[in-house]
């Protein structure tokens, strides 16, 4: 990675999606429930509606996640909002509301969190208006608090050129032909693989390429366990206190 770009302070614990475990995936209330259990960072996804507007959400649709049924490109941010959020996964959270980039990026700076963002680039969604979004985040969190990654190395690239600052993780399931070559061409900071589908070898191969490397969605402390000594750096978790350490 380039002398001249910060190296984010990465815990070795992550919270998946705000913190999926405790709360409504990718809202504010994940945030705060991060937050409230010692969290220093946080996983969220981000992609644009049909109106431009970038939200925090995972999927193409909002049907698992919401009262609605729709896709993401047919809403725009007024009909968004009309959508409850937070009772699919409890009563205590109805009435939550779909967070913008720009809510949650001023809740994380306000609890002096940092964040993993993740670039999701669903189908018939425009790519490169998807990577403009990089210039909000890194306009409203240090870049030593940022870690915008994707599995879209095209996506990867675009920030790259547009935001030499930023700090960028690219996303795979499992190591693919000619990855060093891709990260070194993006110049990477981490890559971010399927804890099930790593190897002793290939994390091996990814710490003497002098990358960082994190794994996700880990929720089983004891079967992970070996994955710390192969010289993973951070997990990414939908709850953390599982691990038996409180994130730090």
């Amino acid at each position: 990675m380039s002398p001249h770009r910060p190296t984010p302070a990465l815990p070795a614990l992550i919270a998946h999606r705000g913190y999926a475990a405790r709360a409504p995936e990718n809202t504010l209330a994940a945030i705060d429930a991060a937050h409230a259990a010692g969290c220093r960072w946080v996983e969220l996804d981000v992609q644009r509606l049909g109106d431009g507007m970038p939200v925090i959400w995972h999927d193409a649709d909002v049907s698992r996640c919401s009262d609605g049924h729709a896709r993401l490109r047919e809403l725009d941010w007024a009909a968004a909002q009309g959508l409850d959020v937070g009772r699919w996964f409890d009563a205590r959270f109805a009435g939550e509301r779909m967070a913008s980039l720009d809510d949650a990026l001023a809740r994380l700076a306000g609890h002096g969190m940092g964040l993993n963002l993740e670039l999701k680039l669903s189908p018939g969604h425009d790519a490169t208006a998807l990577a403009a979004v990089a210039g909000r985040a890194l306009a409203a969190l240090p870049p030593e608090r940022l870690l915008i990654s994707s599995f879209d190395d095209t996506l990867l690239a675009q920030v790259r050129r547009d935001h030499p600052e930023a700090v960028l993780g690219w996303l795979a399931e499992a190591l693919p032909d000619g990855w060093l070559a891709r990260c070194r061409s993006l110049d990477a900071f981490s890559i971010n693989l399927d804890w099930q589908r790593l190897t002793r070898d290939d994390a091996a191969a990814v710490k003497a390429a002098g990358l960082h490397l994190l794994c996700y969605t880990a929720n089983d402390p004891e079967a992970f366990a070996p994955c710390w000594e192969w010289g993973v750096d951070a997990v990414i978790s939908d709850d953390p206190a599982r691990f038996g350490v409180r994130p730090a």
